[in-house]
């Protein structure tokens, strides 16, 4: 397992799509760094940056490259059979990629997500902010690792997912709050921090029991579909 993992994190970060990682966080902390400098108020442009650009943006996007990354470049290039061909459980397998895919993601958003916060009002919110942040990563890595073994376009489902599921029905469909990963994280980083800078949209019980289930239920599948996956390495 630690194995899987060291060879994922070695061609994650071997590959061009790694520097992808960087310019949204920068883009986040040097627009709250701008914004504090010439002492713009809080209420104007918290809101847009942190959670419009953070949360809505950032988060999942730095998630969809990574989890899609981890094991989605091995199917397209056909690796994947050299790594079935081992004798480790399909578990340990997708713990592994889950793992690293979760570690970075974590980092690359909770860090500027913390930065911003800070600046914006206070280290409380920017720690509210990186704590959803890693809840974040953790169910939006399991869903985009999933999609990378269920379809051969894991990014465009992806973009599909935060671009109209969570951008558009999530805002204004509130039954569609209930299954948006982005309506968790901001109610936890509420809940951590209460301010007007956040509106949360659903209970702080949804938001814990419906990541978890993301969870769970995308890795317990990640699994299943991995066991029943192709030796060459196709998927449908």
């Amino acid at each position: 397992m630690s194995t899987v993992a060291w060879i994922t994190a070695r061609g994650l970060f071997g590959r061009r799509r790694v520097l992808l990682l960087l310019p949204l966080p920068l883009l986040l902390v040097g627009l709250a760094v701008l914004c504090r400098s010439y002492d713009v108020n809080p209420a104007d442009w918290g809101a847009p940056v942190l959670v419009g650009l953070g949360l809505a943006v950032v988060l999942p996007v730095i998630s969809l490259i990574v989890g899609t990354g981890v094991l989605g470049s091995e199917v397209d290039d056909g690796t994947i059979v050299h790594i079935l061909t081992k004798p480790l459980p399909r578990r340990d397998i997708i713990l592994a990629k889950l793992g690293i895919a979760i570690g970075v993601s974590a980092v690359t958003a909770a860090v500027p997500l913390f930065v911003a916060g800070a600046l914006a009002d206070s280290a409380r919110l920017g720690l509210g902010l990186a704590v959803a942040a890693v809840v974040g990563a953790c169910a939006y890595s399991a869903f985009f690792l999933l999609l990378s073994l269920l379809t051969r376009r894991p990014v465009l489902l992806g973009l599909v997912y935060i671009l109209v599921w969570e951008g558009l029905l999530g805002r204004f469909v509130s039954g569609t709050r209930v299954l948006s990963i982005e309506q968790y994280v901001i109610t936890i980083a509420d809940k951590i921090a209460p301010t007007a800078i956040l509106e949360a949209k659903v209970s702080l019980t949804v938001s814990v029991v419906m990541a978890v289930i993301f969870v769970l239920g995308c890795t317990l599948a990640a699994v299943d579909r991995l066991r029943s996956f192709s030796m060459a390495g196709e998927t449908s």
